[in-house]
């Protein structure tokens, strides 16, 4: 009697640990991005060192969703632990930002087996009324690792390496991968026969890694209508279109599209992608403004995000309870509310910025994310039949991330962009042949140096003043179009279905009944 509960307890103890790393990996670099680029250069593709991460994370979320629906949770999950710390292991050994990027992708190949079926198996381990409670507990433990993620990620880059904040996840992922593989030892009940739509997802991961080269070189250059730029972005409708296509008609798509006859899963598809440019986006650039333009350290940088995952952290427990009494609407627009206030008063910022200024701007969406992200989950799991169980937590995981791939993608477009723009007319009106002219045409050529603490020290006082006001309007874009995509958020949450979980739980109930 005693035995089966503890390895549910063990499993459920590996399932957040190793949730927690990859949640933690989302946020980890981004306090230690400044150093990162002082060490290995290369902002101008800074956004593709959180999107390559996200990209492949996405991308193989419904196919480990898959791969687990036929050959088991326990393979499968240990084969993710395994890829996940390899890629820690050789990200820390970087040499290069490229290096680093091609690194990143590859612990995001295994990260997408940590998230999706770590829920999954809650999702089985669990009935509806404690489903709620250890989904909340679990986005807490998101939420807690976003708040270690730029603490932890500041200390290192401060007083040991930058390297160390990918080395951290060698010994704790062994932990996780322990516990599932003791945990799960019993056999798992035979899967059904199936494929797996590999054309699917490579198609998918063309298109997007397309849109995003698309967006990473119109931040780049001057003018969007490049070949450089309307060529990926030409390709990537192409492949996208074809990805379509193929999941119409293959037998066992990378993502059924009869899911989205289901409102809700539409409305968490919707919700979890504009959600997650939002959140992914104010994770990856806030450490960034703190640094450069406030002058914070990446240590205080990464404690200024506390409250934004204390109060994640608080709501995604609150909301767990509050939609098996409320409803799920009520929250979710409360939530994406929350998270528009947000960057409303984060597109005020400005270099008078006071860190105390930025913990208030930013407690409103940890608010906004806790009151979305959880009841959209379980609203999705309670709505779908047990067997589609995986495939739907990963459709909705899915959404979330590629948003955020694609959130930081034009987020990071914004800042070189804007970036560029200021340095170049920072140049025109520095006057020719003078010392300050000749270190302004350096930061035009190498922007890297702007974030660089120990070439900022070199420059003229009166042009440290200048570069970190470019700096301060180059992040100000990402933070306004951080706000459309909120305000376009809230008016979509409108779309969610009302209802009660316990409403849904009934309907889930009824095909085990007899003659179903």
């Amino acid at each position: 009697m005693t035995a089966e509960p503890l390895r549910r307890k063990i499993v459920l103890a590996g399932v957040m640990l190793a949730i927690f790393l990859a949640a933690m990996e989302s946020t980890v670099v981004a306090t230690a991005m400044p150093t990162v680029i002082a060490s290995l250069g290369g902002i101008r593709i800074y956004s593709w060192v959180f999107s390559a991460f996200l990209l492949t994370s996405t991308i193989t979320m419904p196919l480990w969703g898959r791969l687990s629906d036929l050959l088991g949770r326990r393979p499968t999950y240990l084969a993710g632990v395994a890829i996940f710390l390899l890629g820690s292991g050789l990200s820390g050994l970087s040499q290069s930002m490229a290096q680093l990027i091609v690194f990143r992708a590859l612990q995001g190949l295994g990260a997408g087996s940590l998230i999706t079926i770590g829920m999954t198996l809650v999702g089985e381990l669990y009935g509806l009324e404690q489903r709620a409670k250890k989904q909340g507990y679990i986005s807490g433990v998101w939420g807690v690792a976003s708040l270690v993620g730029p603490a932890i990620g500041g200390f290192l880059s401060d007083h040991v390496s930058w390297r160390w904040v990918f080395y951290i996840n060698l010994p704790f992922g062994a932990l996780s991968a322990l516990a599932i593989a003791w945990g799960l030892s019993e056999p798992v009940a035979r899967r059904r026969a199936g494929s797996i739509d590999f054309l699917g997802a490579g198609l998918f991961a063309a298109g997007i890694a397309s849109l995003l080269a698309g967006l990473v070189e119109g931040g780049r250059v001057a003018s969007w209508l490049t070949p450089g730029v309307l060529g990926p972005l030409a390709v990537a409708v192409l492949f996208l279109v074809l990805f379509v296509l193929v999941e119409r008609r293959i037998a066992e798509p990378l993502i059924p599209l009869d899911l989205f006859k289901n409102p809700m899963v539409r409305a968490g598809a919707a919700t979890g992608f504009l959600s997650g440019m939002a959140m992914f986006g104010a994770i990856s650039f806030i450490p960034l403004y703190i640094q450069a333009v406030v002058g914070a350290t990446a240590t205080q940088a990464g404690f200024v995000l506390t409250p934004f995952v204390l109060g994640w952290v608080a709501f995604s427990i609150l909301s767990a309870r509050l939609v098996l009494r409320v409803g799920y609407r009520g929250v979710v627009v409360a939530g994406m509310a929350s998270l528009t206030l947000s960057f409303l008063l984060l597109s005020e910022w400005d270099q008078s910025l006071t860190r105390l200024g930025a913990v208030r701007d930013i407690v409103f969406a940890g608010f906004g994310m806790g009151m979305v992200m959880v009841p959209m989950l379980i609203a999705v799991q309670s709505a779908v039949p047990k067997r589609d169980l995986g495939i739907a937590t990963s459709t909705v995981q899915f959404f979330r991330t590629i948003g955020g791939a694609v959130g930081v993608a034009v987020m990071g477009a914004a800042m070189a962009h804007r970036l560029q723009t200021e340095l170049q007319a920072l140049l025109a009106a520095s006057g020719p042949g003078t010392r300050l002219a000749a270190q302004v045409r350096e930061l035009v050529a190498q922007p890297d140096l702007v974030v660089n603490p120990a070439t900022r020290e070199t420059l003229a006082p009166v042009l440290v003043a200048h570069v970190r006001l470019a700096l301060a309007n180059a992040l100000h874009g990402v933070f306004v179009v951080g706000l459309i995509v909120c305000i376009v958020a809230l008016a979509s949450s409108f779309l969610v279905p009302s209802g009660r979980a316990r409403d849904l739980a009934r309907a889930e109930e009824a095909p085990s009944t007899p003659g179903s």
